[in-house]
């Protein structure tokens, strides 16, 4: 009987240790998230996989709370619920398809998986192990992907303990010889640090002062300059002149995001400036739940929310370059990214406005995870964030 008692406090114990440190930004810890299926798969009843499930998810994504707190300026009880809520779905789906019966477990997982990574489950899909696959086998592209499935399922049958020596050994060699992705030529990603004035500033001096930034970063033979999500606030007719105008004496273009208003929301975008004018370039695919992504607003014929474009626009054409953009969120799960790659761009380009973020390790994962579905496609990678 005591021994009944101590499996599951394990279990749960090394799940959360699990979720802490292979989501702790770093890339190469990345691979600690397969230690998930296996202790999901010793659970030897359901409510045992469901606290396993909640323990891993819960400390992957436990900057949350911290963050909506400084998003919204609250005090920390909306982002502990925020977070309790956004679990529900994860711990809901692996409990459901836990069985007891190891024949069928490997698909049960499979399908738990295949969930967690497209929507409606996928929208709150973060710290999905099959993330790690980027670290395991870089390069590998597509069967790089089947392999890590193939190991993930292989961790839940009866010959466990063997596939973890296989995956090691496949990390190891990776670690070893890690590098990170590599820029496209002529393409530079620039770090702020403007902290929540970005995009909340829209005064002509902080436009003024983005656009000397730009033209100090379009210099030895860089000429597309890549700004942060929100770096140039509402998209209106009046800054589109003054950003064309700004570069009709150079050859530089520069990729920044922007909203776009109207009377039903608004779209968080990415906009491709030169001196012979601008466009749209991207809509997001997936705003953040809950502090953009509204969507029970139209339902209560409220405006406000950011619209989400899910399957649209996977793929964009700038300065000649077929391009995968990620934009915040959508770096932290895991269809967008596999839609873009579908497309075989040229590279990914991965913004972010992190500021909310600040004393958590949510931007340090977001880039981690990018850099690992780089490398998993040896794809270049264009990285800019706002701190």
């Amino acid at each position: 009987m005591h021994c009944e008692h101590v499996r599951p406090v394990l279990l749960i114990t090394a799940s959360i240790i699990a979720g802490t440190v292979a989501w702790s930004g770093n890339v190469l810890l990345l691979p600690l998230a397969c230690t998930f299926p296996t202790l999901w798969a010793l659970a030897r009843k359901r409510l045992t996989a469901a606290c396993v499930s909640a323990g891993y998810f819960l400390a992957a994504s436990r900057g949350l709370p911290q963050g909506v707190a400084a998003f919204y300026a609250f005090d920390l009880w909306p982002g502990l619920a925020l977070w309790l809520c956004a679990s529900l779905s994860f711990v809901a789906v692996h409990a459901i398809l836990w069985t007891r019966h190891s024949g069928i477990r490997p698909i049960c997982y499979l399908v738990a998986a295949a969930l967690m990574a497209i929507p409606p489950f996928g929208i709150t899909g973060w710290a999905h192990p099959i993330t790690a696959a980027g670290v395991l086998f870089p390069g590998w592209g597509w069967w790089g992907l089947v392999a890590t499935t193939a190991g993930l399922m292989g961790l839940v049958t009866r010959m466990w303990p063997a596939v973890p020596i296989v995956l090691i050994g496949f990390w190891a060699w990776s670690a070893a010889t890690w590098d990170p992705p590599k820029l496209p030529e002529g393409w530079r990603g620039v770090d702020l640090q403007f902290g929540a004035s970005l995009g909340r500033d829209v005064s002509i001096a902080r436009h003024r002062d983005l656009i000397a930034t730009m033209k100090g970063q379009a210099s030895g033979g860089t000429r597309t300059v890549v700004l942060p999500e929100s770096s140039l606030g509402f998209w209106t007719p009046t800054v589109e002149r003054l950003w064309v105008k700004a570069l009709q004496e150079s050859d530089a273009t520069v990729i920044a995001g922007a909203a776009i208003i109207d009377a039903n929301g608004y779209d968080n975008v990415l906009v491709a400036i030169s001196g012979d004018g601008a466009q749209i370039l991207y809509r997001e695919r997936m705003p953040v739940p809950g502090s953009m992504w509204q969507p029970w607003r139209a339902l209560l014929g409220q405006s406000g929310s950011a619209r989400a474009h899910f399957f649209a626009n996977p793929l964009v054409t700038a300065v000649d370059a077929r391009i995968a953009p990620l934009i915040c969120y959508e770096q932290l799960i895991v269809w967008p990214v596999l839609q873009s790659l579908l497309q075989e761009p040229d590279f990914i380009v991965a913004v972010g406005n992190g500021w909310w973020t600040k004393g958590t390790s949510i931007v340090a994962i977001q880039r981690a995870s990018t850099q690992a579905w780089a490398r998993l496609f040896a794809k270049p990678l264009v990285l800019s964030f706002n701190i």
